[in-house]
């Protein structure tokens, strides 16, 4: 038993690493740059042992998209737990997470995903998942009434526009801009709220 045991858990730290180093390489190397081999390589692990877990690039991505997945809405309540309840500080934290890695690779994979058709659905139903959680999660934190009309449209409308923003980031620090049109964002979102 306590060998299944430690088998189990040994198996569960290379698939950690190995979506941990898919997702270094999605952000490092793009799409296009991100091969089995390298992901191997850069997890520590034998070719041998990413292929006895993942056959083909696509289940290794198949895999990351829902490692990304789980672990943004994880870093998001995680950083959730920090915010002091004002409407600023929630929109600024919300703000961060997308400006974030893991927002970086699932940016590629919604790129690759476009033209994609293996790919595509799998992504599609991640963005689902990931927005569903944030809007939810956002709702809490600005403890905003959907009832109200006008709320939801504007919980929604604050997440699109964090989401332009850390496209904005992909290319320049884009922070110093950031901070300043999420502070005037969150005076216009208190008000709707």
């Amino acid at each position: 038993m306590e060998t299944r045991q430690r088998q189990a858990d040994r198996t569960r730290e290379t698939k950690r690493k190995l979506m941990e180093a898919t997702v270094e390489c999605l952000v490092e190397r793009g799409w296009s740059g991100t091969t089995t081999t390298l992901v191997a390589e850069r997890a520590g692990v034998s070719r041998g042992a990413q292929l006895h877990h993942f056959r083909t690039r696509g289940e290794l991505v198949a895999a990351a998209v829902e490692y990304v997945g789980a672990e943004s809405v994880e870093q998001l309540k995680r950083r959730a737990g920090q915010a002091n309840g004002s409407t600023e500080a929630v929109v600024a934290m919300i703000a961060d997470f997308y400006a974030s890695d893991l927002f970086t690779a699932a940016l590629e994979l919604w790129v690759a995903a476009r033209t994609d058709p293996e790919l595509k659905p799998t992504v599609r139903d991640l963005q689902t998942r990931l927005g569903r959680e944030t809007h939810k999660l956002a709702l809490d934190l600005l403890k905003a009434d959907e009832s109200k009309p006008g709320v939801r449209e504007s919980v929604q409308a604050t997440l699109d526009l964090v989401r332009g923003l850390a496209l904005a980031n992909q290319l320049t620090d884009d922070r110093k801009r950031r901070a300043h049109i999420v502070r005037q964002w969150a005076r216009m979102l208190e008000a709707q709220l």
